[in-house]
């Protein structure tokens, strides 16, 4: 449980535009119900709901941040990096992300050949038909297993047939780190490293990937999340630290398809301080300040 009187803020939730099960909307209302005084959207790969979402956040007086979580390519697998500030307008930061959700699209066809030749006969529409407002995602297919009566659960789709390594899972293109941060910074936004842990990188290995993405514009860690441990916690923050960039945090917030997981405070113990998002304002004016040297 949180403690009392604690101000916390959430920067890092998800809607039906991506994998989520609540619409923008509805994410702000819980929120405000659960005493989160900040929130920040971040679909994967999309910026579709984040008007709906700053309008509601005006409406009733929270304070909302333009966000997205985009995927990039890391040996030996996938990486999540969390733009901040952005601006949603711009049109090299849309261009990238149709390009990345062109990608998806092709993946998405071939999960739904794969899962035919085993046997499972999906068609398109009862998939697509599941996501809420845009992007599908494997979480789609996995409701559409259950629905089906192939599987009893979307975790035991995912272990038996989405998952890496599995009979129905396929790679998608992903953009490079550089490429996804340089994104970010180029709509005047602030790109942070989501997720750290899900890395499964020894420590050494960590400060060196750390240290190569602040080369390449990374603006920020994501200390506090969902499943760091406390040693987890003071070990990225004194990296953040050592490298001078922004702490920030999140619960990850999916909905339904997180069973247990709650918006602003995790399993029940996470609190993100409401003052990293001064810290995080403080980076975005400097990725948005003119280069001296252009003056």
């Amino acid at each position: 449980m949180l403690r009392e009187g604690a101000i916390v803020i959430d920067l890092h939730v998800h809607s039906t535009c991506s994998d989520g099960s609540c619409s923008p909307s509805e994410l702000v209302h819980l929120a405000l119900k659960g005493g989160v005084s900040a929130l920040s959207l971040t679909d994967h790969d999309t910026t579709a709901g984040v008007a709906s979402f700053m309008e509601t956040c005006e409406e009733y007086g929270l304070e909302g941040v333009p966000g997205v979580e985009i995927s990039v390519e890391v040996k030996p697998g996938t990486m999540h990096v969390l733009g901040y500030y952005i601006d949603c307008a711009n049109a090299s930061l849309q261009a990238g992300l149709a390009k990345i959700q062109h990608g998806r699209e092709a993946r998405n066809r071939e999960i739904l050949r794969k899962l035919n030749e085993l046997d499972m006969d999906l068609v398109w529409e009862e998939v697509s038909g599941l996501s809420g407002e845009d992007i599908v995602g494997r979480p789609h297919f996995a409701k559409a297993l259950v629905e089906r009566g192939y599987v009893k659960s979307a975790r035991q789709a995912f272990d038996r047939y989405l998952a890496k390594g599995k009979p129905a899972y396929a790679e998608r293109f992903r953009l490079t780190p550089a490429a996804g941060i340089g994104l970010i910074n180029g709509a005047g936004g602030v790109a942070v490293l989501a997720h750290p842990s899900t890395l499964s990188l020894g420590r050494n290995d960590l400060e060196q990937l750390v240290g190569d993405l602040v080369a390449q514009g990374l603006g920020g860690l994501e200390v506090h999340y969902s499943e760091h441990t406390s040693k987890q916690v003071q070990a990225y923050l004194k990296l953040a630290r050592k490298f001078k960039i922004v702490a920030t945090g999140g619960t990850d917030f999916h909905g339904d398809l997180n069973p247990g997981l709650r918006l602003g405070c995790g399993f029940g113990d996470l609190e993100v301080p409401d003052e990293l998002l001064i810290e995080l304002r403080s980076a975005r004016d400097r990725v948005r300040a003119p280069d001296a040297s252009g003056q």
